[in-house]
């Protein structure tokens, strides 16, 4: 029935069914067009969701991080301080015989050596940073330098083995200063993580055009995940509040920094042996 009337009209009014189709037409466009700017607005609510997802989580971790390292540096700050004044009031305070007051005067001097390498990397840190710090480009004999570091580190860490392997006169272009404190702190990194009856290896070596420097420890080793990672700024394995191993997480990042801009690399390989394997590349001269 409703056909038959729709038929009478459309026999009745010749531009019905142009005008049907219109609509009809004009409907259908309108509804693409909502669809289509619908689909748009929620891609748009999307990405953006997505972006501000990432910048929070970014920023938590740096807040993180942050914390990790204020936590990290408040104690390493009051430990040698707190050491060292410990120290000097007992020998205020006792009469003590030569040799007892030769021991805290080295346990004394050592705990200022953390607190002066401490401050060290914290300021090259921050000069280099804001490019603020201009790199020498001195000819340096490597082999007398890393030799110096393992000198004073026998002598700070006289129960610990130490192990060298040091070609003679490798020479380098660079800046004594930093290439002081990557060879410090890889030394001082393997001995940390490593037991303290473990042997840690430091050799260097001419390798064609480059000199090679290896720090090899016996410790936990560094998971695959983690290799990059251990080069980030302030990051440190494990929780801060748990992790027994003392530090900051800057040793490793101002390696990384300062050999890049030698124009050298730095690089973890696992230690057949168990532990980490610290390998630096820097251009040899002749």
């Amino acid at each position: 029935m409703a056909d038959l009337r729709r038929q009478e009209i459309i026999a009745s009014a010749p531009g019905y069914s142009e005008a049907i189709a219109r609509i009809e037409s004009d409907h259908d466009r309108k509804v693409k067009q909502y669809a289509g700017e619908g689909a748009t607005f929620f891609l748009i609510i999307l990405v953006g969701a997505i972006l501000v997802y990432r910048a929070v989580k970014k920023q938590l971790k740096i807040s993180q991080e942050q914390q990790h390292f204020m936590m990290a540096i408040t104690h390493e700050l009051k430990t040698p301080i707190a050491v060292s004044k410990l120290n000097l009031e007992t020998m205020q305070k006792r009469k003590l015989d030569e040799e007892q007051q030769q021991r805290l005067l080295r346990n004394t001097l050592h705990e200022t050596e953390r607190l002066d390498a401490l401050c060290n990397n914290l300021l090259v840190s921050s000069q280099m940073e804001s490019e603020g710090y201009k790199i020498l480009k001195d000819e340096i004999n490597f082999s007398s330098l890393v030799a110096s570091c393992i000198n004073d580190f026998n002598i700070r860490f006289s129960q610990r083995n130490i192990v060298e392997e040091i070609a003679e006169d490798v020479i380098v272009s660079g800046d004594p200063m930093l290439l002081q404190i990557v060879v410090n702190n890889l030394l001082e990194n393997a001995l940390k993580y490593s037991p303290k009856e473990a042997l840690v290896k430091i050799s260097l070596q001419q390798n064609l055009s480059f000199a090679e420097l290896k720090v090899i420890d016996k410790g936990p080793g560094i998971a695959a995940t983690d290799k990059k990672k251990v080069f980030e700024k302030f990051h440190r394995l494990g929780n801060e509040a748990t992790k027994r191993a003392k530090g900051t997480g800057l040793g490793l990042y101002l390696c990384k920094k300062i050999v890049i801009r030698h124009e050298g690399s730095v690089l973890i390989t696992d230690n057949p042996q168990g532990g980490s394997i610290f390998t630096v590349q820097l251009k040899a001269t002749d």
